[in-house]
């Protein structure tokens, strides 16, 4: 049984099979992520939850509670082609190829929930980046136990300049205020299929400036074991979100721009609409 988690300023919001009703209190979206069978006790939820309208696009937040934000690099091989390029003047190219070919993944600390803004919200770019682009991902949502529930989309905003001055400079280009967005629903299901398409589509000024597309099958990682390595040695006890890297890079001639709209949609889960602050 398929159940979506919509997290408002009122509640939780549970829909299944076109039917919404509500839900706890917003912070019991850590109940879910602590919960042993999350899908269980979303559809003990669901069940006793009075019925009630679909949330409006306004009222959506970031589902999320206390977990940490995670993210996997370089395992698309768009990703891996845009990561050699950013990076060859400061001769860090090479770690890119090394790990898109490596057992071990690339993963990194994307975000605290403070730094999560959800469906509707406001990103930003640095101030101190002249090369800035969004990264659609689908996100997992993964239990304290290191169990993968349910997923989500994401949106690992980058500072292209900053990390391909420099490898070591990763954190500075991934880890800052409203720097990742989610939502605008959790999903409580079993994953996409291969086929599922990612989109990604930038308007400014009402006219598209960038848009591309990709398979969830282009991805090099098996979903799962990117959730295993980062567990490994590891303790969540609030659960995590892992993005899982993006198939879709804008070219270097591209850059976001304070206004811009982003538009990220996944088959089966919807649209995550952010604004450029």
């Amino acid at each position: 049984m398929r159940i979506d988690l919509v997290a408002t300023a009122d509640g939780l919001v549970l829909e299944s099979n076109g039917e919404s009703r509500r839900g706890p209190r917003l912070g019991a979206v850590d109940d879910v992520f602590s919960a042993d069978e999350p899908a269980e006790l979303a559809a003990a939820w669901f069940a006793e939850g009075a019925r009630c309208d679909s949330p409006g696009d306004a009222t959506i937040e970031a589902p999320i509670g206390s977990q940490e934000v995670w993210a996997a690099g370089v395992t698309y091989l768009r990703s891996r082609v845009a990561r050699v390029t950013e990076s060859q003047q400061a001769g860090g190219d090479a770690f890119y190829d090394l790990v898109y070919d490596a057992e071990r993944p690339e993963l990194f600390f994307k975000a605290t929930p403070h730094r999560v803004v959800g469906h509707g919200g406001t990103v930003r770019i640095r101030s101190d980046s002249s090369w800035n682009v969004p990264e659609p991902e689908l996100t997992l949502a993964v239990n304290r136990a290191g169990r993968v529930f349910g997923h989500t989309i994401g949106n690992d905003m980058s500072s292209r300049s900053i990390e391909g001055a420099n490898p070591l400079y990763l954190p500075q280009a991934k880890v800052y205020a409203h720097c990742a967005a989610l939502g605008p629903r959790l999903v409580i299901d079993v994953l996409p299929a291969p086929a599922t398409t990612i989109r990604l589509a930038v308007e400014r000024h009402g006219a598209t400036v960038f848009a591309g597309a990709t398979e969830l099958a282009r991805i090099k990682r098996d979903l799962l074991e990117l959730a295993d390595w980062l567990y490994r040695e590891n303790e969540f006890p609030a659960g995590a979100y892992l993005m899982t890297g993006t198939g879709i890079v804008p070219g270097d001639d591209f850059t976001l721009a304070a206004g811009d709209q982003i538009r990220i949609e996944i088959d089966g889960i919807g649209a995550l609409v952010n604004v450029v602050g």
